[in-house]
Parts: structure tokens; sequence; C-alpha cells
């Protein structure tokens, strides 16, 4: 029984964090020009299915290794490293820390009504998130810690879902105004 190629396989790009976004686009408009239905109107209701589901795999190859992120999950899980999103929360004492204190800059900024604050903050995290990600991407790459790296995963989950609260609360401090 044959099984079928996993995403980086499916776009014919190398299996790593380090991605030329350029070269992931490019081989994914040349998978979808091959697999995409309109390419197949005329075959029969199989062919036509067949290709509607390349072409859907295709995507969610595309979506998923376009995202940084994303792709360092799906890197950790090809690698048999469960992320357990769902069950497992540990982080280092020091991550924590870092947690209550942009947590507690968030609760100021938004009592304060401080645009200037919110901005800093999110600043500050974006500048974590550029660490994380150069993180991650060495601990995949270059040692091949796929464990140590879904803990930073997690970590940068945390990091993607504060800056959507620090955005809600920018949005609602300007629709205030």
């Amino acid at each position: 029984m044959q099984t079928d190629p996993d995403h980086f396989e499916l776009l014919g790009v190398p299996a790593t964090f380090a991605l030329d976004r350029a070269a992931l686009d490019a081989a994914w408009r040349d998978v979808q020009a091959r697999v995409h239905p309109d390419r197949h109107a005329s075959g029969t209701a199989q062919e036509r299915r067949v290709a509607m589901q390349w072409a859907s795999r295709a995507n969610e190859a595309y979506r998923t290794l376009r995202s940084p992120l994303s792709r360092a999950r799906y890197l950790c899980e090809r690698a048999g490293v469960d992320l357990q999103v769902e069950t497992n929360t540990a982080m280092s004492t020091g991550f924590l820390m870092q947690q209550m204190e942009w947590r507690e800059a968030l609760d100021d900024a938004r009592a304060s009504r401080k645009q200037d604050a919110l901005d800093h903050l999110a600043a500050e995290l974006a500048a974590e998130r550029d660490t994380m990600a150069r993180r991650v991407g060495e601990l995949l790459d270059v040692e091949h810690d796929y464990t140590t790296a879904a803990a930073r995963v997690r970590e940068w989950m945390f990091i993607e879902k504060f800056s959507e609260e620090i955005d809600a609360v920018a949005d609602a401090l300007a629709d205030s105004h």
C-alpha cells in the first residue's frame, strides 16, 4: 500500500524550517497547475474527484508550510513529537515569569488607555516572536532536537495568542475614541 506524500514531498520542497517563501509559492503554483480540477473538467467523475482531492491536499500543504509557526508544528509532528497543545501547558519558569510581566503590562495599558504602551508591548512581542522563530529554526534544522523545539513552539503559540489579545485591546481603544 502506497502512503501519500507529506506536505514537503507533495510540494517538492526541502523538509526544513528555513524555507524560501518564493520557492514555496512557486512549488505550490506548479502543483496546482498540474492538479487543479479545471484541468480535469472533461475527465471522468473519478478523475475529477481525484483532481479535487489532490488540489485540496496541495492547498492544505501550502497553508501549513507558508506559516513559520504551522511549519514548525508540522515538522515536530512529522518527527513523531506530539505537541500536546491541549494537555501540556508546561513552560520554563523564565517564560512563565515573562508571561506574567506581559500580562501586567497589558492590564496597565488597558487601564491607562495608553496606545503607546500597547505599541511598546506589541513591539516587544514581535521581537520575541523573531527570536523564537530563529531558535526554533536552529532546534529543528541544525540540532534536530524536536522535543525541545516542541516546547518552544508551545511558547511561540502563546506569543501569537497574546499578540491577538493586544490587537483586540488596541482595537477597543481605537473604537472608543
